[in-house]
């Protein structure tokens, strides 16, 4: 039997701001998610970057130092705490479960984080806020736009929440599901922070010629501002000298050097160039204070085992410690190799391991180790064939 045209069901309008809050809503959580990850696979890089912020903090404040400086201690614990945090708040607000609660920890994490991106950009104190790890370098001021957009898009989610009443998870079934991804979340990052990142984004990683990157990729062109006459002109190529100079901006600046500051030296000079040349296994050691120092008799062995190997390697250590202090360091470790000294910044940009090995063939990357998976001297002379 047909059903007269006259009652025939018609689907309801979708409603403009149906479509509107449910775009923001994956938006923002998928962005929570994203950022979450990005910094949970580099926990010690995201710590460093907490441990600027602190010690900008307790010198902006001297009345407030001792408890900045407690903080700037456990940076790291805070950097797997806070990462996870965005992971799984950012899936809790996907899987709508408990959404009014998850929306107002959502909104105290973005004003936390719109607060110190406009520190950063208003007092220039630091100039990445290392939202997205070394994946994607922001300047402070982008930094600070890209969180008023985030606050945009919770105000439209908080305030149009009946377009998402249905929660995919719930009750017993729904705290299951979001202990999983709490477990997960804290999971990739203790495994990141006891080895190394999965994914290096830093420029000294495996593969990367640092010699090459030290140089330009292509000669750099320049946009000059000139003054002659009250009259003020720009020219790509250096005027005569009857204009005064008052600023140039690089035309292509993503052609200069991706390495600015590499250099190693010791008592007798720069030792920059000879370290990139020849097959050399470096022992870093960032500092001695806090390096661990429970697997020298491994460390040890794997230098003894690289001054004998067929590939003809040659091991030696790279710190950024006092001499005083690396000298008391190196006789209790028993270390005896060559030392030379190097950057405190650089060396965290190396390798995010205290100590760790990195292995160069004519200054190319050849691999990174952990101090927790040291390996054989088999297993580093495989990478130089």
């Amino acid at each position: 039997m047909s059903v007269p045209s006259s009652i025939t069901a018609v689907a309801p309008a979708s409603h403009p701001l149906r479509t509107l809050t449910r775009v923001c809503w994956f938006l923002l959580g998928a962005l929570f998610i994203f950022s979450g990850l990005i910094k949970l696979n580099d926990p010690v890089g995201t710590a460093y970057k907490l441990e600027e912020y602190f010690e900008v903090f307790a010198v902006s404040l001297p009345s407030l130092a001792g408890f900045f400086l407690w903080f700037k201690g456990i940076a790291r614990t805070m950097s797997i705490l806070m990462s996870s945090a965005e992971v799984i708040l950012g899936a809790a607000l996907l899987l709508r479960w408990n959404l009014r609660i998850v929306l107002w920890a959502l909104f105290g994490l973005l004003v936390f984080f719109t607060f110190l991106t406009f520190y950063s950009a208003a007092f220039d104190k630091v100039t990445d806020c290392g939202c997205f790890g070394d994946f994607i370098k922001l300047k402070p001021w982008t930094s600070f736009f890209k969180d008023l957009f985030l606050l945009a898009l919770w105000a439209i989610v908080f305030t149009h929440q009946r377009f998402l009443r249905h929660s995919f998870v719930r009750g017993t079934f729904g705290v299951m599901t979001m202990t999983f991804v709490t477990a997960i979340a804290i999971g990739i990052g203790v495994r990141a922070l006891g080895h190394l990142p999965y994914f290096d984004f830093l420029p000294y990683k495996v593969g990367n010629d640092i010699g090459q990157l030290m140089k330009a990729s292509a000669p750099l062109r320049y946009q000059y501002t000139m003054e002659k006459g009250g009259k003020t002109e720009e020219f790509t190529t250096y005027p005569d000298s009857t204009w005064t100079y008052k600023s140039m901006t690089a035309l292509n600046p993503e052609a200069g050097p991706k390495i600015t500051d590499f250099k190693v030296w010791n008592d007798e000079g720069d030792y920059t160039p000879e370290l990139l040349r020849g097959n050399k296994l470096v022992l870093i050691i960032q500092n001695v204070d806090k390096a661990d120092r429970d697997r020298y008799d491994q460390i040890n062995k794997l230098l003894d085992d690289a001054k004998t190997s067929r590939r003809g390697i040659t091991p030696l250590v790279i710190t950024s410690s006092s001499p005083a202090e690396f000298d008391v360091f190196r006789h209790s470790a028993n270390l005896a190799v060559p030392f030379y000294y190097a950057d405190a910044t650089v060396l965290k940009s190396i390798i995010r391991s205290n100590p760790g090995f990195l292995l160069l063939k004519d200054g190319v990357v050849k691999g990174k180790y952990h101090y927790h998976d040291i390996p054989s001297i088999g297993k580093v002379e495989e990478k130089l064939q």
